[in-house]
């Protein structure tokens, strides 16, 4: 049953809904057994509405959206109906579904790197997309390109449009998707993990946009998200699903305050939050201190960057791009420290620099005791043979011909002697530590969800017991309760194998939670640097504080003024004065790169 909302922009009870669900069943022939992804679920979106699809990953969410526009496989056998204005979309011709598909309905897939073509550029692309549904002259479609990556808050737009998905962040790709979906005025826009390659600014900035268009264009909303902070910031209907059923349904604000079912209870329970913060007067920084080459009980740190300067080739010939300029930075060994930062911020790059993926151009990186830049092959090998690394993307990582048992194992044949028996117990083991069943080993990654798929990425990443592990973003596909075990897990591999790691995230809730130290980079430069609960409770950086006063909160009332004396109603009026004001710095400070950063 559909809980309506009070708020005057929804109250509809005498309107059609614009897409109604009934009686949805979606099931899959897989090798020839029958599994059932979808049972009867049932669901209105009205006009101006935000209604969000939650639950853990595999439990259905993505499944009912691409029902609805008609993009599962052969082996998908769908029932029920899905209707969008009173017409069809189950069994609808192709002809039909083809002008719905980006015209009256936009889509934001998940993962942007496999949604976008590798060989065309983004304003190619986003321009292919306005042509598709509305034939315009050239010069019209090369303005609207510009004013949509403007919109969707691309710095340079004339510039993201002329770049390749290979040469943005995951952050700017899930951008360009947006403007992408929102090119010819959908009359509903499926958001499926609209933000979970986005830093915390970003973010807040996305789900004002969402906001914006709900209410400018009566536009509605089917937001599919694990980020139970986005969907108290933007949803006024929540549907819980659980293993393809829907558990409970109603207002969001009800369901945050009351939540009747004990699925809906403990998805709430794992939502990470951030302290109370001190935001209201961050300090000048400090000059951050210089690494040391010795911890104070005489050990070596197991990374240790000195002056570290990476650029990228100019195009044509052109300057070269700072990504990341002069970085001083050490982890002892042992300890965890945070990267956060915005996208385009040089927080990858400094990653891949650790493992000795991009050359640097000045400064010297040591890690375990290799310095990187002068190691020879063989002591490249043996250094990458203790070194584990969790990409941002799963879906990119992963061969898609290799199954999932054949991925894991691939560390273990390159650099151990085991044998194709104590190979496959070894990979069953891994699959248990992070929590997948061992049958999946003979699955391909396009078989499964985004969360399982970055649960794969990270049992490659520990197969070696490595010395250091590089976790770029691991968490940020996966639902809270995924999130929680994950984060349990790498805390628990940690203490039992004593390895050092650099974790790299926008997700500052998780950093408290996980970090011994936080480093914040900003445009290539670290700008703060320190304990945990220091730089998080009380930052002395305004950009530090910026960042904190955007991050999303679990509490809907938040948004109502229910809570003024709260800390989360606090924290959302300081996002509320942080959001639109760029913080002012130096060319000194902080240089601004030519283009967007990797």
């Amino acid at each position: 049953m559909t809980v309506s909302s009070t708020e005057p922009h929804l109250a509809k009870a005498t309107r059609s809904p614009l897409l109604a669900v009934a009686g949805l069943a979606v099931s899959f022939e897989v090798d020839g057994d029958t599994h059932t992804a979808v049972h009867d679920a049932s669901f209105e979106v009205h006009a101006g509405q935000v209604l969000a699809l939650v639950g853990e990953s595999g439990s259905g969410k993505s499944v009912t959206a691409m029902a609805a526009l008609g993009l599962l496989p052969a082996t998908a056998r769908v029932s029920g109906s899905i209707t969008l204005a009173g017409t069809e979309l189950i069994g609808a011709e192709q002809g039909l579904l083809r002008d719905i598909r980006g015209g009256r309905i936009g889509t934001i897939f998940q993962e942007p790197m496999t949604a976008l073509n590798p060989v065309f550029t983004i304003g190619d692309q986003v321009g292919e997309a306005i042509r598709a549904h509305r034939p315009s002259s050239r010069s019209a479609v090369a303005a609207r390109v510009l004013e949509l990556l403007s919109t969707v808050g691309l710095d340079d737009p004339a510039r993201v449009a002329r770049s390749y998905p290979h040469e943005l962040s995951g952050g700017q790709l899930q951008r360009a998707m947006i403007a992408m979906a929102i090119s010819c005025d959908p009359v509903l826009l499926i958001a499926d993990e609209p933000t979970t390659a986005l830093d915390v600014t970003v973010q807040a900035g996305i789900l004002d946009l969402l906001r914006d268009l709900r209410t400018r264009l009566d536009m509605a909303v089917l937001l599919i998200t694990h980020d139970m902070g986005v969907v108290a910031d933007v949803a006024d209907e929540v549907v819980v699903l659980r293993d393809g059923q829907i558990v409970e349904q109603a207002a969001a604000a009800q369901l945050f305050a009351a939540p009747r079912h004990e699925y809906t209870r403990a998805l709430l329970r794992v939502v990470p939050t951030l302290p109370e913060l001190r935001l209201a007067q961050p300090k000048p920084p400090e000059t951050p201190e210089t690494p040391p080459a010795e911890t104070s009980a005489g050990v070596a740190p197991a990374v240790l960057l000195r002056n570290v300067v990476v650029e990228y080739p100019g195009r044509r010939r052109g300057q070269p791009v700072r990504a990341v300029n002069d970085v001083s930075l050490h982890i002892d060994q042992g300890k965890l420290v945070a990267l956060v930062g915005e996208s385009g911020s040089g927080k990858s790059t400094l990653g891949r620099a650790l493992a000795g993926l991009v050359p640097v151009a000045a400064g010297t990186v040591t890690v375990t005791g290799v310095e990187v830049g002068r190691a020879t092959r063989r002591e490249l090998r043996t250094f990458r043979s203790r070194l584990g690394i969790v990409f941002q993307d799963p879906a990119s990582s992963l061969n898609p011909r290799r199954t999932v048992g054949a991925s894991i194992a691939e560390p273990l044949s390159l650099h151990t002697d085991l044998r194709p028996d104590a190979q496959r117990r070894r990979v069953d083991e891994l699959l248990e530590a992070v929590e997948l069943p061992t049958r999946l080993r003979d699955r391909h990654p396009y078989e499964m969800s985004g969360g399982q798929r970055q649960r794969v990425a990270i049992a490659r990443a520990i197969a070696l017991n490595p010395a250091l592990l590089i976790a770029d973003e691991p968490t940020s596909a996966l639902d809270v309760s995924v999130q929680a075990r994950i984060l349990e897990l790498l805390r628990s591999v940690q203490r039992r194998f004593g390895f050092s790691c650099l974790f790299i995230s926008h997700d500052l809730a998780v950093v408290e939670q996980l970090a011994d130290r936080v480093a914040v980079l900003h445009r290539g430069r670290v700008v703060e640097e320190g304990p945990a609960t220091t730089v998080l409770r009380a930052p002395r950086h305004p950009y530090t504080a910026r960042l904190l006063a955007a991050a999303p909160v679990a509490d809907p009332r938040a948004r109502s003024g229910q809570t003024s004396r709260s800390t989360s109603c606090k924290r959302r009026k300081e996002r509320a004065a942080f959001r639109h004001e760029r913080v002012k710095y130096s060319p000194a400070q902080s240089p601004r790169p030519e283009r967007p950063l990797r």
